[in-house]
């Protein structure tokens, strides 16, 4: 398959933001190329400080940011929203691309997804490692294949830990932009009745329900492909969305209908430089009432006042 490849060129100093935004156009990761402190590191994780003459070559005050497109993408579109994003955050940037093969990539991928304790309940498990011990915590075993939501993302992390907290037995969820389901298969192991998934992505709906699936929860999630919410109906009693901030804004106008007086709405996918955007394109009749934060990402919690 043959794949579009961006990269995006900036300070070192602005790597971290650059990136965080960078993860956002792609739901399976990008690669950060960063020798900055490539000394420092290289004898941390490697405890040598013989150092590969080409390395030492390396710009110390650029970072490269790979992005891999997949052929059933926009890749302009991607470019688009870097451009807009780097400008906002006054990042200056060069970006190219060319095409590559990246099944090898992502299989090489796989090699660095552990699995991982989030929040106090609960633990991702790649399919593919048998490296772990459950200590008593509720087990996610996933297949994200090419959909956003490995638990790897600060986004998604940051909603794993919001829903330990306000999932309860018996609560009906919907999951907008879900992704690989990871969220929905979280809250129907913790507790919830029934789960809707809801994805613009048709290799995503397909990977949520695959990975229902794997948890034995299928019976009780659905998986959509649509836009946003524009194909559900009824109120639910735990909604989560994890999308960027310009999606989260657009769902704002109809999110009402799909609430209760107890609803409890979860958004997440927030930079903290759009944090006031979203605030803003909230309805008055809503009021944040919890905020966690990770890095450079803000989950917001909200219900009706």
């Amino acid at each position: 398959m043959n794949w579009t490849e961006i990269i995006a060129e900036v300070n070192a100093k602005d790597i971290d933001t650059a990136g965080n935004i960078a993860q956002m156009t792609v739901p399976y990761g990008i690669y950060i190329e960063d020798y900055s402190n490539l000394e420092q590191e290289v004898l941390e994780i490697a405890n040598i400080d013989l150092i590969d003459e080409e390395l030492l070559k390396q710009d110390r005050t650029k970072g490269k940011i790979h992005i891999y497109i997949s052929p059933e993408d926009n890749p302009s579109e991607a470019v688009s929203f870097l451009k807009e994003r780097f400008a906002a955050e006054k990042i200056d940037y060069q970006i190219y691309s060319d095409d590559c093969d990246v099944e090898a990539c992502l299989e090489n991928w796989k090699k660095y997804f552990k699995p991982m304790n989030i929040g106090e309940k609960l633990l991702i498990r790649p399919i593919w490692r048998d490296d772990y011990e459950p200590n008593g915590r509720i087990v996610i075993n996933l297949e994200p294949g090419l959909a956003f939501g490995t638990g790897t993302h600060e986004t998604t992390r940051l909603c794993l830990q919001a829903l330990e907290k306000y999932v309860t037995k018996g609560c009906k969820m919907l999951d907008v932009g879900c992704g690989s389901g990871i969220l929905s298969v979280a809250a129907l192991l913790l507790g919830a009745e029934s789960a809707i998934g809801i994805d613009i992505d048709e290799l995503a709906v397909k990977a949520s329900v695959e990975n229902a699936g794997l948890n034995n929860v299928k019976d009780r999630y659905t998986g959509i492909r649509g836009n946003l919410a524009d194909k559900v109906e009824g109120c639910f009693d735990v909604i989560t969305a994890n999308i960027v901030a310009d999606a989260i804004i657009m769902l704002s106008a109809d999110i009402e209908k799909h609430m209760n007086n107890k609803t409890i709405y979860i958004m997440s996918g927030i930079i903290d430089s759009r944090a006031d955007d979203v605030l803003t394109a909230l309805p008055d009749t809503l009021q944040v009432v919890e905020q966690y934060e990770e890095k450079n990402w803000l989950c917001l919690v909200a219900m009706r006042k």
